[in-house]
């Protein structure tokens, strides 16, 4: 579902990053959420335009010297001619002074006007960042969320299956916990989703047997990272001798899950009595790393039989 955060939350979590006084509206309600325009274009932070209006209006140097130069009936056409249904909010960049006409209207109309020492164009930039995580599509997934060689790995399985031991024992290796249990999901780019951990479960994992366990107080702060991108899900699956039979021995068991309109691999591993499963992860995300590269085994394997073989026959 998509996330909404008002100008006051905005505020408060990235004052400093934007650089922003409040100057009118204080503690004022207006919520930012996601919308596109005709075109499919997000419309959340842009400079003014009354054509096709952010809700975050940026007004910069150019658009002072515009207003500078009209007169104060034309200021008034101007700005009633804004679309208020969805109410904006307006940020003056580089501190700049703008005409008491503007700030008269925005006060009339309860809107919120901010400043930022920062320029348009960063602060269009860093508002666009910030705003994309908060207002992002979202979802929960039931397994652990790990950063393991470097990269976020999903571990999914039925539940009792022994997804938070195999994550205990892979965070005693000196990989990273992000997430037990419920780990959420947001597309931060085309391509990307990161992953983080509600802030009620953050630094726990359950562990059947020993209940609730605090990874940050047992392994230190670096057992636990904030974010990371999702790469890879491996999911852990009871073995049986029907899908030992069927599973092709020469390539990893691997398909894609569409999480948020985005592909991600799925490694498929059998869980068996006496297999080292966090070795056996290890290894899987390390291939995987591998064929990022460009790396297959199965098929360099492959070439090197064949090669054997033509040497033979020759």
């Amino acid at each position: 579902m998509p996330n909404s955060i008002s100008i006051q939350q905005l505020y408060e979590l990235h004052q400093k990053q934007l650089k922003l006084e409040w100057v009118s509206g204080q503690k004022n309600p207006i919520i930012i959420e996601a919308q596109t325009d005709d075109l499919g274009d997000e419309v959340l932070a842009g400079y003014f335009n009354v054509i096709h209006p952010h809700q975050i209006q940026i007004i910069g140097h150019k658009e002072i010297k515009y207003f500078s130069s009209l007169e104060k009936n034309a200021i008034h056409e101007i700005l009633n001619s804004l679309d208020l249904s969805r109410p904006s909010i307006f940020m003056v960049a580089n501190n700049a002074n703008i005409p008491d006409s503007i700030t008269q209207f925005i006060v009339d109309n309860k809107l919120a006007l901010l400043k930022s020492s920062l320029s348009g164009a960063k602060l269009i930039e860093y508002l666009r960042y910030y705003l994309s995580q908060h207002t992002a599509n979202r979802i929960t997934r039931h397994g652990v969320f790990l950063e393991v060689m470097g990269i976020g790995v999903l571990i999914t399985g039925e539940s009792g299956i022994g997804k938070s031991e195999l994550a205990l024992e892979l965070i005693s290796r000196g990989h990273r916990l992000i997430a037990d249990d419920a780990p959420d999901f947001y597309r931060s780019g085309p391509e990307i989703i990161h992953g983080q951990c509600p802030p009620a479960l953050d630094g726990f994992i359950e562990v059947r047997g020993l209940g609730i366990l605090n990874v940050r107080a047992m392994f230190g702060d670096m057992a636990v990272l904030g974010t990371k991108r999702l790469r890879l899900v491996i999911h852990m699956q009871l073995f049986s001798e029907e899908r030992h039979t069927k599973m092709d021995r020469l390539s990893t068991t691997q398909h894609y899950e569409n999480i948020l309109d985005v592909e991600v691999p799925v490694v498929v591993l059998p869980v068996a009595p006496g297999r080292n499963m966090s070795v056996i992860v290890e290894a899987a995300v390390q291939n995987h790393v591998l064929s990022l590269n460009g790396y297959n085994a199965t098929t360099d394997f492959i070439k090197r039989q064949q090669h054997l073989i033509q040497n033979n026959e020759t």
